[in-house]
């Protein structure tokens, strides 16, 4: 699965040499940071795999990490965030992903009512 929250993106599978951990996979060390240290691992640097980083985790630990994503989350704007924690390359570059996924919007997401904050 792939994962963006404001400290970076992560890849999450699970590898048949280690079916019980989660390897969550970066192509940056400071997306992986957080994890890494709730963890209290290394982040491995594999810099001829797919992703140059990683970090290898039980499923409690990758739990624990996605719960503390969810508690941290205080934004109501995901792309500005990630402009003020991961400065305007990453934003720029997540800004590209966003305007890829418009390709799979449904041909009526822009039809009907106005929705309105609450």
């Amino acid at each position: 699965m792939w994962i963006f929250t404001e400290t970076g993106f992560v890849s999450a599978v699970r590898k048949s040499d280690a079916p019980s951990k989660v390897t969550a996979r970066a192509r940056d060390k400071q997306s992986l940071q957080v994890l890494s240290e709730l963890a209290e691992t290394e982040i491995i640097h594999t810099p001829y795999a797919d992703y140059g980083y990683r970090v290898i985790v039980t499923d409690a630990v990758f739990k624990g990490w996605l719960e503390t994503t969810v508690d941290m989350l205080d934004y109501d704007n995901f792309k500005n965030r990630i402009w003020k924690t991961r400065g305007n390359v990453f934003h720029d570059a997540l800004g590209n992903v966003w305007t890829e996924m418009l390709a799979v919007a449904d041909s009526d997401e822009r039809e009907g009512e106005e929705y309105e904050e609450q």
